[in-house]
């Protein structure tokens, strides 16, 4: 009798909250006041839009969580998936589904290279790091659990990461040496010791009970970008424990029907009202798209990124910088983890174009990029849509782990042009297109006093113009 008496508890409690956070709440008839809340509420929402977007093309589409998917060549000018892409790093990524129980993640020992492990949360915060910077040169164990679990950490786990959603993505990426012959393959063989399981499976136990399978809504980009993210938006909440932070605020965004698992219908909306979400969506876009110096600022022909990614702590209340972040590179790190300033002009405030003139970044010793020992910098050359640029030489990035030549008083010379600068200078040439061509510094933990203030490299300067 008491079993049963539980039973009849748990499943009212169990619909209690049902109808506590999936009762629709009174929509507006206001357009103004529906104008308002709909920006911000994309704005709040348009990483995790992009973060779903993502998701659904990779794991939804296929039905693959909770496996890595290794890259296995180095990105070069084949590359034309995503723009500006680099060939310092060999990623494998996985979409982690913790609804049932954590997942464990176990990664080798790496002492001779930069290695990283960036776990990103459904907000697309950088919730947690590993690797070389966080935990050391060292074989390490990471649990990484959802919103709800509450479980013991058993014996054997170094760190235990706790997502604020039900779904996390994972991203391991380890430095590989583009001039060093069969460092490639160092890479795939070491990616074969990288292990993800379910935590019964890591403890010997028996898998939890099967969940029901998710209903995943179909991801429709158009959708995503009218008065239809409401829907998106709804559901993604329902996969999360929201902060307590934000209650009042999604409770807000209820007037125009956002809340958790809320079903949405744009037709419950009166026509005015849908006119003003769809013309205060198109505002959100247009600033998030062209956001200014919000991220950034420029200086010697230099764009500088500011903190435009991070764990909640640090975009706490940053909803616009959460978002542009998002649109402009989605899963960046932290810049304690990796710092990319990128040159689009020259000293003179010109674009770049190798057609017209050569170009060099000469550094004194005390300018050049500061970098911890445990990482490393380069500089990636991009041709005019953004991508990497065939040469004769198959360099594509130059950096402190190519044979460069120093000066005697320690400083470097890059040159930066379309044509050779001569044989005995070729150690430090960086191939450009035979055109208008952009390039980006990447450091690798970088120190301290590099981004407090920001590193600016020297400008780019004219070395003649092209004969």
């Amino acid at each position: 009798m008491a079993s049963k008496k539980l039973l009849i508890l748990c499943v009212l409690f169990i619909t209690f909250l049902s109808t506590v956070y999936s009762s629709q709440h009174d929509l507006t008839t206001d357009p103004y006041e529906a104008s308002l809340v709909a920006k911000d509420a994309y704005i709040f929402a348009y990483p995790m839009l992009e973060n779903y977007r993502t998701m659904y093309g990779e794991a939804v589409d296929s039905g693959v969580f909770n496996t890595f998917n290794h890259v296995k060549t180095i990105f070069g000018p084949q590359s034309r998936t995503v723009v500006r892409p680099n060939n310092d790093t060999i990623y494998s990524t996985a979409w982690l589904d913790l609804r049932a129980e954590p997942i464990v993640i176990s990664l080798p020992a790496v002492s001779d290279r930069y290695f990283s492990l960036q776990l990103v949360d459904m907000y697309t915060h950088n919730f947690a790091y590993a690797g070389s910077r966080t935990t050391g040169t060292g074989a390490v164990t990471v649990m990484v659990a959802g919103p709800y679990w509450d479980g013991e950490i058993p014996s054997g786990i170094d760190n235990a990461f706790y997502s604020e959603g039900n779904y996390v993505y994972c991203v391991v990426r380890a430095a590989v040496n583009s001039e060093r012959p069969g460092d490639l393959q160092t890479i795939l063989q070491m990616q074969q010791k990288y292990s993800l399981q379910p935590l019964s499976t890591y403890c010997g136990e028996p898998e939890p009970s099967p969940l029901e399978a998710e209903d995943f809504p179909l991801f429709d980009q158009t959708v995503a970008d009218s008065v239809g993210f409401i829907g998106y938006f709804n559901f993604l909440l329902g996969q999360l424990k929201i902060h307590p932070s934000e209650e009042a605020l999604i409770e807000r965004y209820s007037e125009i029907g956002v809340g958790p698992d809320f079903v949405f219908n744009p037709a419950d909306l009166t026509e005015p009202v849908n006119e003003a979400i769809e013309s205060a969506i198109a505002q959100a876009r247009q600033e998030i798209y062209h956001p200014g110096t919000a991220i950034g600022s420029i200086t010697n022909g230099w764009s500088l990124p500011g903190r435009i990614f991070g764990n909640r702590e640090r975009m706490q209340g940053n909803y616009f910088i959460r978002a542009t972040a998002a649109h402009m590179g989605l899963y960046g790190n932290d810049l304690e983890e990796a710092y990319y300033p990128s040159s689009f002009f020259d000293s003179d405030g010109e674009p770049l174009d190798a057609s017209k003139y050569n170009y060099m970044i000469t550094f004194s010793q005390d300018q050049l990029p500061p970098v911890d020992e445990r990482g490393f910098w380069s500089i990636t050359m991009y041709d005019a849509d953004q991508f990497m640029v065939e040469n004769p030489l198959d360099r594509y990035s130059i950096g402190d782990r190519s044979e460069l030549v120093y000066g005697d008083d320690g400083s470097l010379v890059i040159y930066l042009q379309h044509k050779s600068p001569g044989e005995s200078k070729e150690s430090n040439w960086l191939p450009a297109p035979d055109g208008k061509f952009t390039t980006t510094l990447r450091i690798y933990i970088p120190l301290p006093e590099g981004l407090d203030p920001l590193y600016c490299p020297p400008a780019v300067r004219k070395a003649g113009a092209v004969e």
